[in-house]
């Protein structure tokens, strides 16, 4: 279980601002919306000053609003590139950034930045693209994070852990938005056999 860290306090006693970067990863249907969602919600309960934005591109559930799998849905902000969310973030105590992977590689100084002026900045995303490799800007924030979590779904096939997104057509393009229709979850043994099996287009 994750516990959010607190601000820390000067040597005076004095309460100190300090910024962190935590990262939410892994596959398709393991849930990093949701705890990103959780996360969020405790910073509203807690009366902090929240931004959430989200890649424009991410049309799938809501042109506006982050929504995880299960329905949940919280507001944000669409926008096209990483820079944007510096501009948009504002005085705000928090930012959360959903489907990260989806951002240009300047997400990473975007969240150093925010991090930096003293805001905690929570990203979630996918770690690795539909044939197994570093997705995006997500390896690099993943190295610069205080925090990272790494959530897991079941695999479809066998029911064990599972950490890969399986993409069941033969599309090569990286991305490719889609849900149960176009991925599913699977573990390692599971990937490996579909990828070697020949598949539909």
């Amino acid at each position: 279980m994750f516990i959010e860290p607190k601000m820390g306090k000067s040597r005076a006693g004095q309460e100190q601002k300090a910024g962190w970067i935590e990262v939410i990863c892994g596959s398709m249907f393991s849930g990093k919306t949701e705890e990103l969602l959780r996360r969020l919600n405790r910073a509203f309960i807690a009366r902090q000053n929240v931004e959430i934005f989200k890649p424009a591109i991410d049309t799938r559930y809501h042109e506006q609003n982050v929504v995880s799998h299960n329905a949940n849905s919280i507001r944000s902000t669409p926008v096209q590139f990483a820079n944007d969310i510096i501009l948009l973030a504002g005085d705000c105590d928090v930012v959360g950034i959903d489907e990260a992977q989806f951002f240009d590689e300047q997400l990473v100084e975007v969240c150093q930045t925010l991090a930096n002026s003293g805001k905690r900045v929570l990203a979630a995303g996918l770690d690795m693209d539909f044939s197994g490799k570093p997705f995006g800007p997500m390896p690099q924030l993943m190295a610069i994070a205080e925090y990272v979590t790494k959530v897991h779904a079941i695999c479809v096939k066998c029911g064990d852990i599972a950490h890969y997104s399986y993409r069941k057509s033969a599309a090569q393009s990286k991305v490719m938005l889609g849900e149960k229709e176009t991925y599913e979850a699977r573990c390692r043994r599971c990937f490996i056999k579909g990828a070697e099996a020949p598949q539909k287009i």
